[in-house]
């Protein structure tokens, strides 16, 4: 499918969705708050649109990577917004991760507006991005989804309709609990190998293909044990998606006792200062006094 597609949100994922666009030949226009941002996506090839309205015009497709659940209602519907712009059936995908109840609300009022919606949230993050390799869990109807699909065909390598809208927010609720217990698992792992004189660098290697390997295990153990929090996620992102997750469990009256305390724990760090941290900065929380190691 050949067609121009609007970025609404070009921040550090929206960026990377945006330079992998460009990178496989996509006509792009690009709208965000910050100048500098949308600069970036310039030089790499995009249009630069003067509001939300006027990229929605210009394209048959809008795609949007915002931060919580009130600016994307602010960008589709707020003066200046999408909707002010956008052509009766413009295909509205985004890829924010917001909580369900609002993408259903958002999807009903894009509907009596005559535009279409599927919800669209990523895993993978930044360097799954930039390779095209995301992980994306979609709601919507059907024949919106598969459109939709065909449009991040460059960008996602796994993407699958999850049922209607909010069903793919959903889901990414659900993966980032799995995601934030896993952070927690392997960083107290990493505090425990180093603590016990064990190089915690060498347990990916050793644990691979076994029942405790992961991606995740692979790639931020080395980094927990190197203290490397060279950022490709935010310590206060996870409290976001976690609050969601929690929100999502009062209303389904499911317990989540370990997802509580992760939420904590990641709170207690944005408290600290450590919200715009990556994940691998999950490490500061286990510092404490030297303690006299095994023998």
């Amino acid at each position: 499918m050949t067609r121009s597609i609007a970025l609404i949100g070009a921040g550090a994922m929206g960026g990377a969705i945006g330079t992998r666009l460009l990178a496989v030949g996509t006509a792009l226009t690009v709208f965000d708050l910050d100048p500098a941002k949308v600069d970036a996506l310039v030089s790499a090839g995009a249009m630069a649109a003067a509001s939300a309205a006027d990229a929605g015009r210009a394209c048959g497709a809008v795609i949007l990577s915002l931060n919580a659940p009130h600016i994307v209602r602010a960008a589709v519907f707020g003066p200046g917004g999408v909707a002010e712009g956008a052509a009766p059936g413009t295909l509205i995908i985004d890829m924010s991760s917001i909580d369900p109840e609002a993408t259903k609300s958002l999807a009903a009022d894009a509907a009596a507006r005559g535009l279409r919606w599927v919800d669209s949230p990523l895993s993978g993050g930044i360097p799954k991005a930039a390779t095209g390799e995301l992980t994306l869990m979609q709601g919507g109807t059907p024949e919106d989804v598969a459109e939709a699909q065909e449009i991040l065909s460059q960008v996602a390598a796994n993407q699958t309709r999850m049922g209607g809208p909010g069903a793919g927010q959903t889901t990414k609720l659900i993966n980032q609990v799995l995601c934030g217990l896993n952070f927690m698992a392997v960083a107290e792992a990493t505090a425990l190998a180093e603590a016990a004189g064990v190089d915690a660098t060498m347990i990916p290697r050793a644990l691979k293909g076994g029942r405790a390997d992961s991606a995740l295990l692979q790639e931020y153990m080395p980094r927990f044990a190197a203290r490397d929090y060279r950022r490709t996620g935010r310590i206060d992102n996870m409290v976001k998606d976690l609050n969601g997750a929690q929100d999502l469990a009062r209303l389904t009256h499911t317990a989540m006792p370990l997802t509580a305390l992760c939420a904590e724990v990641h709170r207690m760090l944005t408290a600290a200062g450590l919200g715009g941290e990556d994940q691998a900065a999950l490490m500061e929380f286990f510092k404490g006094p030297e303690k006299e190691k095994f023998r």
